[in-house]
Formats: C-alpha cells, structure tokens, sequence
C-alpha cells in the first residue's frame, strides 16, 4: 500500500477518493460509544443485548414466572425466601449494520477542504471499520448516478475492502456535468431511479434489527427518501448522516462574483441583505425537514460539514 495523504487533522481532502486512504482509517481510534453500544436482535454475535434469555451472562434473580425453564431456578435464593426464584441471563446478541452512502453527482461539490463525495467516502469507512471492530457484522450499498452495488454483511475484513473499494470506484467516476448536454435531464432520472432501486434492495435485506447507516447530501425533494425511510425505521435502527458544504448554508461575503462551468458564465452580487436571508432560509428548512423527516424513536440525525477537520470524536450509533 502506498502512503495515503490525509489533512492535518485527518481527514481526506480534495475532490477524489482512492482506496488506500479508505483502507488506512482502518487504523484510527474508534470512538467508545460505539464499542459500548447495546444492541438487539435474533442472531448469535460477540455483544451483550439488554433482551433476557438463557445464554452466557448472568443478569439477575427474580421471581418464578409461569413458562419459566426449571432448569435455571436459584434453589439457595428459593429456601431463603421461601418462593420459587429463577436466574435470568443475558444473551449474546448482534445487530447487523448496513452503510448505504450516495456517490452521485450532486454529492460531487464542496468550497472548503473536499467535496461532498469525499466527505461522505470517508464516513462510510470510518463506519465501516468501527463496526467491525466493534464485532458486528458490515455490509453496505455504493449509489450512483446510474446503478448501486449491493455488499451483504460480513464479519471480514476482506468484505469491508470490498465495499470500500466500489465507494472509490464509483467516486473517481464523478466528474463535472456538461450543462449544455441535451441528455442531462435524463441523467438526473437514472440518479432517482438508482437512488429507489438502491433504497429497494436495503429494504428487502434488512428485514429486522438492523443498524442503518444512510449518508447523503439529501439534496432536491425528500419524498424520494421517505417512505424508505420510515419503511426501514419500523424494524431497524436508522441513523441518517445528512453531508453539506458551507456555501450550501451561506453565500460568500459581499463582493461580485463570477462562476462558470466551462460553457456558460454567469456575475452575481452576494451583498443583498434580503437575497443572502432567503439562501439561509432555504437551507435551515432543507435541515429543518430532514429532522423532521428522522422525528422516529428508530432514527437518529447527524450533519457533517465538508469543512470538518477532524471525525475522530463521532460515533454513528
């Protein structure tokens, strides 16, 4: 493996990916919440669950119920206290995760440090990784413009390579649209379309007790994601990483500008106050939706910045 170039805190900058810094976060400190966390499930794993049963751990002493086995009842406890008491025991559980992150072309944007698709590269291995190490099974769904490449959990670091490098194929496969193309409107349909098809595919994987990991800019409508969404929250935990650029929440400080993507120029003038309010407006209720959209007791919410330079304290549980 050649030597990966990280920034000075860390993390992966500019505006590609490849897979030899994907496979060297490997290496970095996971946060403890997340090696720590309880899960749930009906699969045997290298975790304790909060769910009863007859298994390894010795959980507590309680009362004779009913339907109880006879086999683990507490005699000492039960001439003590002259009431039939049995042992209750945690078993060892695990709770699968699957990493579905977007490699599309709106994600292929960013003013400070890297673009959106490297942003959401690097979380996706940084998940990855820290739930392997964390004994659980990983697997994972690359979308991109056109099509999406399925990865079933495995307990394997080879399987986590495997995942990791279809990311960095479908990221160095990003490129700036031709905006005068005349198949540009059908391009955006193949990305809804691989974005449901993708969506289509977790949700007949994951039936139940399930972790979920969805990284996204969630850019344009949200209908496209909410029947997904809370279809996957009814029996899986959901955490929903939403990727954004600081231009994204604000425009650049008064002055006239001048942008262009090669075919087409265009001069605008940042320093109207009622313009530069209506920019911020629009992105905190973008925000303001997608919260709304993961306000589950299943979902959890998270936003990263492309100018984020450090991910080292944040845990995905």
């Amino acid at each position: 493996m050649r030597r990966v170039r990280f920034g000075n805190h860390g993390v992966i900058p500019g505006a590609y990916v490849d897979i030899d810094q994907l496979l060297a976060l490997r290496h970095l400190r996971s946060p403890a919440t997340l090696l720590k966390a309880n899960v749930v499930g009906h699969r045997a794993g290298n975790k304790l669950s909060n769910i009863k049963g007859r298994g390894v751990d010795f959980a507590e002493v309680r009362a004779y119920q009913p339907g109880d086995d006879i086999r683990s009842i507490d005699w000492r406890v039960t001439a003590r206290k002259n009431k039939p008491h049995t042992k209750v025991f945690r078993e060892e559980r695990e709770r699968p995760t699957l990493v579905v992150v977007d490699q599309s072309q709106s994600m292929f944007f960013g003013s400070k440090l890297r673009l959106k698709s490297v942003a959401a590269a690097e979380v996706a291995a940084r998940c990855a990784w820290q739930t392997l190490a964390a004994g659980d099974r990983v697997g994972g769904v690359v979308i991109g413009n056109q099509d999406q490449r399925l990865h079933r959990p495995f307990r394997t670091s080879k399987s986590v390579a495997r995942f990791l490098n279809d990311i960095a194929k479908y990221n160095l496969a990003l490129h700036r649209p031709a905006v005068h193309h005349p198949a540009l409107h059908h391009k955006d349909a193949q990305h809804s379309e691989s974005l449901n098809q993708g969506m289509l595919q977790v949700r007949r994987l994951t039936n139940s007790n399930y972790r979920l990991i969805i990284i996204s800019d969630f850019s344009g409508s949200l209908e496209k994601w909410t029947q997904h969404l809370h279809q996957l929250a009814r029996r899986n935990q959901v955490v929903v990483i939403h990727i954004h650029d600081p231009i994204e929440e604000h425009l650049p400080p008064a002055n006239d500008y001048v942008v262009t993507d090669g075919t087409h120029r265009l001069q605008f003038f940042t320093g109207d106050k009622v313009l530069r309010q209506r920019y911020q407006t629009r992105f905190r209720q973008h925000c303001q939706a997608i919260q709304e959209l993961c306000a589950h007791d299943a979902m959890r919410y998270l936003s990263i910045s492309t100018s984020d330079d450090t991910l080292d304290s944040l845990a995905w549980t």
